[in-house]
């Protein structure tokens, strides 16, 4: 007899199928609906997984990975906030930075500051 994956295990895949595709595409602009129809499943059902699985939303997820990225381009690299924002998929730098912000505890542009007066130093 073949079992049947439980709730818990399919969302528990969902989850996993959603956090590769946003890993994969960070830099593009992908939203919760687009990631769904990707992998074959409603919005809510993915809100679902995100909630519980996950204990965070889509959307939180997403600005993690975009921030995990821009921290290590602006630590390694010497490219321009600007164009830092959008190779981690924002359009608007502003936004990015405001984000950047709540999430690491300082600016960009400090963080790129810090990591270039090291390297000198």
């Amino acid at each position: 007899m073949v079992r049947r994956n439980t709730t818990v295990e399919r969302r528990q895949a969902l989850y996993d199928e959603a956090v590769a595709i946003i890993e994969r595409d960070y830099p593009r602009q992908i939203d919760l609906n687009t990631v769904a129809a990707e992998i074959a499943t409603s919005r809510r059902q993915l809100q679902r997984a995100f909630a519980e699985v996950g204990r965070t939303s889509f959307r939180t997820r997403l600005a993690q990975v975009r921030m995990r990225h821009a921290l290590d381009l602006l630590r390694v690299g010497d490219l321009p906030v600007r164009q830092v924002a959008h190779n981690v998929g924002y359009r608007q730098p502003a936004q990015f930075a405001k984000t950047f912000r709540r999430h690491h505890g300082a600016s960009p542009s400090s963080v790129k500051q810090s990591n270039a007066a090291a390297a000198d130093g």
